[in-house]
C-alpha cells in the first residue's frame, strides 16, 4: 500500500547518517510520531508517492480508487489539513468549511431579476463579465411593512367601506372586519411559522405551500393564488374606472347615462366600465412589458397616495369634532334625493313678484306652474335639509348601530322622518331618488369586504430582498396586518359616528353632489381622497400584473403542471412574456364582468383557499412533529392554525358557497391532474408526513388481531426469477397478478440473487428497476423487494419471511412453475421449488402456481366466451372460489362462465352434492355450473405400474449424478438390463423399454442431462391403447396422453391392442383376470407380478389416483380458458420429492392453462354478510 511522506534533502555534512536512522525516521512517519530533524536540515516537500513493493518488485497503482494524475493536485489540496484519512471520499462529502461557504454564500434572487446561473462551460468567462451580485438590503420597514400596507390598503376601503358600514350596521361591519382581520392575522402567524423554518427562496407563498404539502397541493393551491392576484388585478382596475368615470371625469363616459333609469342606465355603466377596463388593462399589461423598474419605481409614490388619503381621513374626523362640514342632503320626506337636477333643495322661492318654482318642482310637476299636476308623493311631503356629516359629537352612532340590508330597486330612507305615503302611492320619477344597485345581505357584504385584507403574502414574496427574512416578515407581517386592523376597525366606529345613515347607504354620493362619501369626510378636500385612491389603484393593478405572472412562471419551471410549461419561457432577462400574455387574458375576463361588487367575492376565494393551506400546512408540520421542523418564530401553536384554517373555509362558505365550491372543484382537477400527469416531485412535503402517520397508524391497528374471513383478500408475494442481464423471466406472473387484483389487495413483487450483497448491489438494483418498470407495464401497483444470499434457497426463504411490514403481510404467494425441473442440470430448482411449497404450507400462507404461465393471457387480451373451471377436490377454505370470482372482475376473464366441478366417491350420494353445491354457490353470491363427477373404484392398470415403474428407475438415475462417470454408466447399465428383463417377461411383443446412455450426442432428445453433454433418458412406451376394463357400470375412460418421461421411447412395430386388468381382493390377493382360464394365461400374468411387488405401492396409488384425475380432467376441461385445481401437498419424506413433482406433471398433463392452488389453512370466504 503507498504512503504518503515528505522526504528532506541532507546536506554533505549528513553523510555520516546511516540509512538506518533515516529508516527510523520513516517509521516515525508511518505510525504517526514527528520526527526531530537536525537544525541543519533544509526540509523540501516533494508532491511524491513512494510505493512498497512486496513480492516481485513490479511497481503497482498506490491504490485502486484514485487516480495517479490527479494525485499531485489532492496532495496539494489536502496536505497540511489534516484529511488524509478522507481524501477518497472528498468529491461526494466535501469539507465542512466547503459546504458551509457555500451556505453562507447562497444568494436568493427576487423573482424577475435577471437570471445570474449560466451554463457550467461559461462560468469562468461569466465570472469575468458580470457584475458582482449586490447582497439584498431591505430591512423590516421598507421590505416587508410598507409593501404589506400598500397592498392591504386598496380599493374596497375607498369605494366601498361607507356603503358596507350604512347597509351591515356599525356592529356588524365590525364583526366582518375582525373576522376578516383575525383570519388573516392567524394566517401571518402560521405563514411566519413556515417563513422561518429555514430559507425561503423568492417565490414566497407558493414556495411555502408547495414545499410543505407537496407538488399536488402546491400546484392547486398556487394556481388558485395566482387567478386570485389575477383577478385582485381585474378588481384594482375596475375601481380606478370608477372613480375615474364616476367623480373625476364623468363626462368621458362613451355610453351616455344622462336620461337613462334602472337596467338601461345599469347597462350603459357596465359598458363604459368594460371599454376603459380593457383600455387600462392593454396600457397597464404594456408598461409592465416594458420594464418591472419603471413599476419598481413609482411603488413608493403609490404608497405615499395610500397614507395620506388615510391621514387626510382622520384629520377629517378630528375636524368634526371641532367644526362639522357643511354637506346638505336634501330630502323629500324621508327620502333623499339625487342632487344633479336642481340647485335649490325647495318647492318654491318667495320673490319680489310673488311665489316662484324651482327646478326641483319641474322635476315632480308636468308644468312650472303653480297649478301643474304632481306627483302625489312630492306634494303630500315637504322638502327639507339634514346634514350628511353631523360630526362624531353628533350622536348618530346610535342611529348606525344596526344594518340596513335592501333589495335591489329599494329605496334610500331615514328612520325619524314623518312622511306621508298613500296606501296606493307607485315609485314615480324613480331617477330622482337614491336607490340600491344591488340587493344586500351579511354574506354579501363579507364577500366585498375580504379583498380589502389581502396582501399579507407582499413581505414572504419579496424574501430573495431581505436582509434578513426569517426576522424580517414575522414582524414586519404582523405588524402590517396590525395596523391596517386598528384602521379598519377604527373607520368602522368613526364612519358611523360622523356620517349620516342615508348617505353611508348612497354607495356612489349621488345624494352629495356626486362626490366620493368617504372624501366628503376628508379634509380638506374630497379630492385628496380621489385622486389619492385613484392613483393607489392604478398602483395596485400594476402591482398585480408585475406579481402574478411571476407567480406562474414559477409554478410553471417548478415543472408540477406539464401544461403549464410554456408559460415558464419569457425575454432574456427572466421577464415572464407568456405567462404576462395570459394573466392579462385572465384578467379581461374580470373586467368584462365590470361589476367590482361581482368580481371581489370571486378573487376573495382563491385567496382564502390559499390562506387555508398556508394554516394546513403550519398545523400538520406541528402536530406530525417532523425533525425538520424547526422555525425561529416561536409564537405559533397548531390549534391557531386549525383556528384560522377553520376561519378561512367558514368565510368561503359565508361569501358564496356557489363561488367555494367552484373554486375547490377547480383546485380538485389541478389536484388530480397533477397527481396522474404531472411531473414527479418530491420536497419532504407535510403529506407525505401524513402519509406516513396514518400508514403507521393503520399498520398498528392491523397488528391487533386477524383480519375476519369477509375482510380477507389475497395479498400476494409474486416471486420472479431474473435471468443474466436482470430481466424478468416471466412478465405474464405480472399480468395474471393484475387480473387477480380485483381484491385491491396488497402486491410485493420479488425476486432473488445469489451472492454477497457488497458485490451484487448492482444487480439487485437493475433487478429492482427492471420489476417496477414491468409492473408500471402491467399497472400492477405494489412494492418490489430483492433479497440477496449465498444459494437461491435461502433467499427465497428470507424473501418469504421478510416480506411485508407487520400486519401488512402477505398471505398469498404466487409462483411460477419450474418448467425444466427434468433437467439434470436443473435437480436444484425443483428440490428449490418443493421447498418453497413447504415453507409457505408452515408459514399457514396459499400458495398460487400457473403452469405454462407463457399461455395466459396479457392484460391487452379479451376472452368473448369460454369457461374457468374449478376442480374442487378437497376443501382449501374457498380459494378455489374465491380466486375465478376476481379474475372475473377483470376485463379480460369477463365473459368467461364459471364451472365447479367436485368428485364425488363411491359412497357418496352425487345428486344430493350437486344440489348442496348449488345451495352453497347461491349463499356465497357466486353464479356457476355445477356439475358432480362419479370416479368408482377401479383396476390399477399396467400402465399405470409401468408410469410409477419408469418414475422410480429414473430416481434412482437422479441420485448417481454426482457419481463417477464410469461409476453412472455401470449403475444405469444395471438398471437397463433389469428394466429391460422385467418388461420382456411381462409382454415382450407389446412394451418396450428403451433406456440408453449417450455421451457425445449433445444435440440428442434428452431428459435427463449433464453439463459434460451426458445424458440419460429413461423412455417407456404404453400400449398404442391402454384400455381399463371396468365393472358394467363404470364408463371406460380415455386414453391418457403420453407424459413426458414417455417421449422419445420406441415402440414395437404391430404392437396389438391390450386389455390388461389388475385388481386386488380384500385380502390383498390378486385376482385372476378374465381371459386367464389356460394354464399358459396365468403363469404369463404371474410372472409379471413379482417386479410390479417391488414397486412403492404408495407411489402406485398416488399414480394411480393422478392418472384417473387427468383423465377426467381432460375431457371435461381440455376446451376451458383456465383450470383451476387443489395442489396436492408434498410428501413429508424427502427422499420422494422427484416422485411429488412426477405426480403433480401427471395431474396436469394435457392441460394448456392450469393455475394449482393450496389454501392457507383459513377460510377465505363467508356466505354471511
Amino acid at each position: 500500500m503507498s504512503q504518503r511522506f515528505t522526504v528532506t534533502a541532507f546536506s554533505k555534512s549528513d553523510g555520516g547518517r546511516n540509512v538506518s536512522d533515516i529508516q527510523g525516521e520513516v517509521n516515525q512517519l508511518f505510525e504517526g510520531d514527528e520526527p526531530t530533524p537536525s537544525s541543519s536540515n533544509k526540509e523540501v516537500s516533494f508532491n511524491t508517492e513512494v510505493v512498497v513493493v512486496q513480492g516481485d518488485g513490479n511497481p503497482k497503482e498506490s491504490s485502486p480508487f484514485i487516480n495517479s494524475s490527479d494525485a499531485a493536485e489532492k496532495s496539494q489540496q489536502y496536505d497540511g489539513k489534516h484529511m488524509a484519512l478522507f481524501e477518497e471520499e472528498m468529491e461526494t462529502s466535501p469539507m465542512v468549511s466547503t459546504m458551509i461557504s457555500s451556505l453562507a454564500n447562497y444568494s436568493s434572487l427576487p423573482q424577475g431579476s435577471k437570471e445570474h446561473e449560466e451554463e457550467a462551460d461559461n462560468e469562468e468567462e461569466d465570472k469575468k463579465k458580470k457584475k458582482p451580485i449586490k447582497a439584498p438590503q431591505l430591512g423590516t420597514l421598507m421590505g416587508v411593512y410598507l409593501p404589506c400596507i400598500q397592498n392591504i390598503f386598496g380599493v374596497i376601503l375607498f369605494l366601498r367601506m361607507t356603503w358596507m358600514v350604512g347597509i351591515g350596521g356599525v356592529i356588524g361591519s365590525f364583526i366582518i372586519v375582525f373576522m376578516c382581520c383575525s383570519t388573516t392575522m392567524l394566517t401571518a402567524i402560521s405563514m411566519s411559522a413556515i417563513a422561518t423554518n429555514g430559507v425561503v427562496p423568492a417565490g414566497g407563498s407558493y414556495y411555502m405551500i408547495s414545499r410543505s404539502l407537496g407538488p399536488e397541493f402546491g400546484g392547486a393551491v398556487g394556481i388558485c393564488f395566482y387567478l386570485g392576484t389575477t383577478f385582485a388585478g381585474a378588481m384594482y382596475i375596475l375601481g380606478s374606472i370608477e372613480l375615474l368615470l364616476i367623480y373625476i371625469l364623468p363626462q368621458a363616459a362613451i355610453f351616455k347615462m344622462e336620461g337613462l333609469e334602472g337596467a338601461e342606465a345599469e347597462a350603459a355603466m357596465l359598458n363604459n366600465m368594460r371599454v376603459y377596463g380593457t383600455i387600462v388593462l392593454s396600457f397597464m399589461a404594456t408598461v409592465v412589458f416594458v420594464g418591472v423598474k419603471y413599476v419598481n419605481k413609482l411603488a413608493l409614490l403609490f404608497l405615499a397616495c395610500v397614507i395620506l388619503s388615510i391621514l387626510a381621513v382622520y384629520a377629517g374626523v378630528i375636524k368634526t369634532a371641532i367644526e362639522p362640514p357643511d354637506f346638505p342632503v336634501c330630502m323629500l320626506g324621508n327620502r333623499p334625493l339625487i342632487s344633479k337636477g336642481f340647485d335649490v333643495c325647495a318647492k318654491t322661492l318667495e320673490s319680489g313678484n310673488g311665489t316662484v318654482t324651482t327646478k326641483l318642482w319641474n322635476v315632480f310637476c308636468d308644468s312650472p306652474f303653480l297649478n301643474a299636476t304632481c306627483d302625489e308623493y312630492f306634494v303630500n311631503n315637504n322638502v327639507s335639509f339634514i346634514q350628511g356629516i353631523p360630526g362624531v359629537m353628533s350622536g348618530i352612532l346610535k342611529e348606525n348601530l344596526f344594518g340596513n340590508y335592501l333589495e335591489k330597486g329599494d329605496l334610500v330612507a331615514k328612520k325619524g322622518i314623518a312622511t306621508v305615503e298613500g296606501p296606493d302611492d307607485t315609485l314615480t320619477n324613480s331617477n330622482r331618488y337614491v336607490l340600491a344597485d344591488i340587493t344586500s345581505f351579511f354574506t354579501l357584504l363579507v364577500g366585498i369586504y375580504f379583498p380589502s385584507v389581502t396582501g399579507i403574502m407582499a413581505g414572504s414574496n419579496r424574501s430573495g430582498d431581505l436582509r434578513d427574512a426569517q426576522k424580517s416578515i414575522p414582524i414586519g407581517t404582523i405588524m402590517a396586518i396590525t395596523t391596517t386592523s386598528i384602521v379598519y376597525m377604527s373607520a368602522v366606529i368613526l364612519f358611523g359616528a360622523c356620517i349620516e345613515g342615508v348617505v353611508l347607504r348612497d354607495k356612489f354620493g349621488e345624494g352629495v353632489n356626486g362626490n366620493l362619501v368617504i372624501g366628503t369626510l376628508a379634509w380638506p378636500s374630497p379630492w385628496v381622497i380621489v385622486i389619492g385612491s385613484f392613483f393607489s389603484t392604478c398602483g395596485a393593478g400594476l402591482q398585480s400584473l408585475t406579481g402574478a405572472p411571476r407567480l406562474m412562471q414559477a409554478i410553471s419551471r417548478d415543472g408540477v403542471v406539464p401544461i403549464l410549461r410554456v408559460f415558464g419561457h419569457g425575454k432574456a432577462n427572466g421577464e415572464p412574456t407568456w405567462a404576462l400574455l395570459l394573466t392579462a387574458s385572465i384578467c379581461e375576463i374580470g373586467i368584462l364582468i365590470a361589476s367590482l361588487d361581482a368580481v371581489a367575492p370571486i378573487l376573495s376565494m382563491f385567496f382564502l383557499m390559499c390562506y387555508m393551506f398556508v394554516n394546513l400546512a403550519c398545523a400538520l408540520q406541528t402536530l406530525l412533529r417532523t425533525p425538520n421542523w424547526r422555525p425561529r418564530f416561536k409564537f405559533y401553536h397548531w390549534a391557531l392554525s386549525f383556528l384560522g384554517m377553520s376561519l378561512c373555509l367558514s368565510l368561503m362558505f359565508i361569501c358564496s358557497w356557489f363561488y367555494a365550491i367552484v373554486a375547490m372543484v377547480i383546485a380538485g382537477s389541478i389536484y388530480k391532474y397533477i397527481e396522474f400527469r404531472g411531473a414527479e416531485k418530491e420536497w419532504g412535503d407535510g403529506i407525505r408526513g401524513i402519509s406516513l402517520s396514518a400508514a403507521r397508524y393503520a399498520l398498528m391497528r392491523l397488528e391487533e388481531g386477524p383480519p375476519h374471513t369477509k375482510n380477507w383478500r389475497p395479498q400476494l408475494l409474486v416471486l420472479v426469477s431474473t435471468d443474466v442481464e436482470q430481466n424478468v423471466e416471466q412478465p405474464r406472473l405480472l399480468s395474471l397478478t393484475n387480473q387477480l387484483k380485483a381484491g385491491k389487495g396488497l402486491t410485493i413483487v420479488g425476486t432473488a440473487l445469489v451472492g454477497t450483497y457488497l458485490e451484487n448491489h448492482p444487480q439487485a438494483q437493475r433487478a429492482e428497476q427492471s420489476m417496477r418498470k414491468l409492473m408500471e407495464t402491467e399497472k400492477v401497483k405494489g412494492f418490489c423487494q430483492v433479497t440477496i444470499s449465498s444459494n437461491m434457497r435461502d433467499a427465497t426463504s428470507h424473501l418469504l419471511q421478510a416480506s411485508g411490514l407487520g400486519g401488512l403481510m402477505h398471505n398469498t404467494v404466487l409462483v411460477s412453475w419450474p418448467r425444466n425441473w427434468k433437467q439434470a442440470d436443473d435437480v436444484q430448482t425443483w428440490r428449490d421449488f418443493i421447498e418453497l411449497v413447504r415453507e409457505t404450507t408452515a408459514a399457514h400462507l396459499a400458495l398460487l402456481v400457473p403452469k405454462n404461465i407463457a399461455a395466459f393471457p396479457s392484460n391487452g387480451e379479451r376472452f368473448s366466451e369460454g369457461h374457468i373451471d374449478v376442480w374442487w377436490i378437497v376443501h382449501d377454505g374457498g380459494m378455489l372460489m374465491l380466486l375465478p370470482f376476481l379474475l372475473r372482475q377483470h376485463k379480460v376473464w369477463r365473459k368467461c362462465r364459471m364451472r365447479i366441478f367436485t368428485v364425488a366417491q363411491m359412497d357418496d350420494n352425487s345428486i344430493q352434492m350437486k344440489k348442496d353445491l348449488t345451495t352453497f354457490l347461491y349463499h356465497l353470491r357466486i353464479d356457476a355450473e355445477v356439475e358432480v363427477v362419479e370416479m368408482h373404484d377401479s383396476d390399477i392398470s399396467a400402465y399405470t405400474y409401468e408410469k410409477t415403474l419408469v418414475m422410480e428407475q429414473r430416481s434412482q438415475i437422479l441420485k448417481q449424478i454426482n457419481l463417477t462417470k464410469t461409476e453412472r454408466e455401470r449403475e444405469i447399465q444395471s438398471i437397463t438390463d433389469s428394466s429391460r428383463g422385467s418388461i420382456r417377461r411381462k409382454n415382450p411383443a407389446v412394451v418396450t423399454t428403451q433406456l440408453s446412455v449417450t455421451e457425445e450426442q449433445p444435440g440428442a432428445s434428452s431428459k435427463v442431462e449433464k453439463p459434460e453433454e451426458e445424458s440419460a433418458s429413461v423412455a417407456v412406451s404404453p400400449p398404442t391403447q391402454v384400455q381399463l376394463i371396468h365393472d358394467s357400470t363404470t364408463p371406460t375412460s380415455p386414453a391418457t396422453p403420453l407424459s413426458p418421461a414417455t417421449e422419445g421411447g420406441a415402440q414395437t412395430p404391430g404392437s396389438a391392442q391390450v386389455q390388461m386388468t389388475w385388481t386386488e381382493k380384500a385380502d390383498g390377493e390378486p385376482a385372476k383376470p378374465p381371459g386367464t382360464s389356460t394354464p399358459e394365461g396365468i403363469k404369463d400374468i404371474f410372472n409379471m407380478k413379482p417386479e410390479w411387488e417391488n414397486l412403492n405401492q404408495s407411489n402406485v396409488r398416488r399414480m394411480h389416483t393422478a392418472l384417473r384425475l387427468n383423465g377426467v380432467i381432460v375431457k371435461k376441461s381440455s376446451e376451458a380458458k383456465l383450470v383451476l385445481l387443489n395442489m396436492p401437498g408434498p410428501p413429508k419424506n424427502r427422499s420422494g420429492d422427484e416422485n411429488y413433482m412426477e405426480f403433480l406433471e401427471v395431474l396436469t398433463e394435457g392441460l394448456n392453462r392450469v393455475l394449482l392452488v393450496r389454501g392457507g389453512g383459513r377460510e377465505v370466504i363467508t356466505i354471511y354478510s
